[in-house]
C-alpha cells in the first residue's frame, strides 16, 4: 500500500515537477521517515534529466535497494541519458535483465551513433519485442544507413514474422525517402502492407508516404496519397510542394499551395521556402513578390532562405538594382547564399559594376576552402569586368588550395541550385 509520501512524490512526478519530488524525498530522509520502493522509483523517474543521479544511487546502495529489479532498471534509464559509461557498468552488473533493459541500452548506443554496438546487443537479446526492432531501425537511420534499416525491416516482417506498428512503418518510409528512387521499391512494399492491413491513412502515415513518393519523383502517387488523407496538416502539404519543386513542377507547386490555403491550413516557414523556390526556378516574379509579403501576413518572419529565393528571382529577371535593394533592406544578416544568388544573377546578365561591392563582402565572409563554386563565380565576374589580374588570382587560389565544392551550394552558370 502506498503511503502518503509516496503519493505526494508520485503527484509531483506526474505534474512534471521533478525538483519538488526530490525535495519531498530529501525531506523524508531528514525526518527519518522510512523510505520504500515506491518513493525511490518515483524520485528516480523525476530525476532522469537531473545531474543528481549519482547521489540518489549512493543513497539507494546505503538503503540496500540495489537488488530490486525495477529500481535498477530505472537507474539504468537515468544513466543512459546522463552518464552512459555508468549505464554500461550498471547493465553489466545487473543479475537480471528483461527486454526493457536491453532496449534501453540499444537506445543509448543509438544516441551515441554507435550502431555496431547497438546491433551487437540487438543480436544477443534473448527476446526481442516491437520496441527492440524500432530502436534498432532508428539506430541505422540516425547514422544514415537507410538501406540497412530497410533490410532489417524486411527481416522483421518476412523472417521473424513480426507485424510492424505505425511508428516503424513511418521510420522505414523516411529511410526509403532518403535513398529516393532506390528506396521506392521498399517504400511501395510498405505502402502495400498498409493498404492490405487496412490501416487508417492518418497524418503521420500519410505524410511519410507523401514524402517518400515525392522524393522518389513519383508525384502522381504522392498527390494520390495526399488526396486520400482524411486530415492533411501543414507538413503533408509542404512535403508535396517541395517534392513538386524538386521535380521541376514549379507551377504545379503553386497550385498545391493554393489548395492548401483553400483547405484552411496555415503555412509555416518551410512552406514558404518551397513556394518561393518554385517562383525562383519558374521565374514567377509577381507571384514571388506576393508570396514573400504573405510571410509576415501569416505572422511569420522572413528567414535568410526566403530572401535568397527572392533575390535570385528578382536578379535573374534582370532587375539587379531591385535585388540589391532587397539585400540592403534585409531584416536578417545576409549570408553567402543570398549574396551568391545575387552574384549569380549579375553573371547571367553580365553586370560587374553592381556586383563589385558584393564580391568584396562575400570574400570577407566565405572561406575559400569551403566555397569553390562561389570563388569560380567571382573569377568569372572579374573576367566580365575586365579585371584579368583579379580573375587570375581567384583561379590560382582555387587550384592552390584544392578547394572542395561546398555541399548544398552550386553557383554555376545555371544559377543557384
Amino acid at each position: 500500500m502506498w503511503n502518503s509520501w509516496a503519493l505526494a512524490i508520485k503527484k509531483a512526478y506526474s505534474s512534471s515537477s521533478p525538483r519538488k519530488a526530490i525535495q519531498l524525498y530529501s525531506k523524508m530522509h531528514r525526518n527519518g521517515v522510512p523510505i520504500d520502493t515506491f518513493c525511490i522509483l518515483f524520485t528516480l523517474k523525476s530525476s532522469t534529466r537531473l545531474p543528481i543521479i549519482h547521489h540518489l544511487h549512493a543513497h539507494i546502495i546505503k538503503l540496500g535497494f540495489t537488488s530490486h529489479f525495477h529500481i535498477s532498471t530505472c537507474l539504468l534509464n537515468s544513466y543512459v541519458f546522463l552518464s552512459f559509461l555508468d549505464a554500461c557498468i550498471l547493465f553489466d552488473e545487473m543479475p537480471q535483465r528483461d527486454t526493457v533493459t536491453w532496449n534501453t541500452m540499444i537506445l543509448g548506443y543509438s544516441r551515441l551513433e554507435d550502431v555496431k554496438k547497438a546491433r551487437q546487443l540487438f543480436d544477443e537479446m534473448p527476446h526481442r519485442d516491437i520496441v527492440s526492432w524500432c530502436n534498432m531501425i532508428s539506430a541505422y537511420l540516425n547514422v544514415g544507413s537507410y538501406m540497412q534499416s530497410l533490410y532489417l525491416f524486411r527481416r522483421m516482417l518476412f523472417v521473424e514474422g513480426i507485424k510492424p506498428d505505425q511508428v516503424i512503418a513511418c521510420l522505414v518510409l523516411s529511410g526509403c525517402a532518403h535513398v529516393e528512387r532506390h528506396g521506392l521499391l521498399g517504400g511501395k512494399s510498405v505502402h502495400g502492407y498498409i493498404v492490405k492491413n487496412g490501416w487508417e491513412l492518418n497524418v503521420e502515415i500519410g505524410a511519410a508516404l507523401v514524402n517518400m513518393y515525392a522524393k522518389g519523383g513519383v508525384l502522381r502517387n504522392a498527390a494520390m496519397v495526399l488526396e486520400l488523407m482524411d486530415e492533411r496538416d501543414v507538413t503533408s502539404w509542404t512535403l508535396m510542394i517541395c517534392g513538386a519543386v524538386r521535380c521541376g513542377f514549379n507551377k504545379e507547386a503553386l497550385v498545391v499551395f493554393e489548395k492548401m490555403q483553400m483547405d484552411g491550413v496555415k503555412p509555416n516557414e518551410l512552406t514558404f521556402t518551397g513556394v518561393l523556390s518554385a517562383c525562383a526556378h519558374g521565374g514567377f516574379v509577381e507571384d514571388g513578390r506576393r508570396y514573400f509579403k504573405m510571410i509576415e501576413e501569416c505572422g511569420l518572419k522572413p528567414r535568410v532562405q526566403h530572401y535568397a529565393c527572392l533575390v535570385y528571382l528578382i536578379g535573374k529577371s534582370g532587375m539587379l538594382e531591385e535585388a540589391y535593394e532587397i539585400i540592403k533592406m534585409m531584416k536578417v544578416e545576409p549570408d553567402v547564399v543570398v549574396l551568391g544568388s545575387f552574384l549569380s544573377a549579375c553573371k547571367e546578365h553580365k553586370q560587374f559594376e553592381i556586383a563589385e561591392g558584393v564580391i568584396e563582402q562575400v570574400l570577407r565572409m566565405a572561406k575559400p576552402e569551403n566555397y569553390r563554386g562561389l570563388y569560380s563565380l567571382i573569377a568569372d565576374l572579374y573576367v566580365i569586368g575586365d579585371k584579368s589580374e583579379e580573375a587570375e588570382r581567384m583561379k590560382k587560389l582555387i587550384i592552390k588550395e584544392h578547394l572542395r565544392q561546398a555541399k548544398g551550394l552550386n553557383f554555376d552558370r545555371n544559377g543557384l541550385r
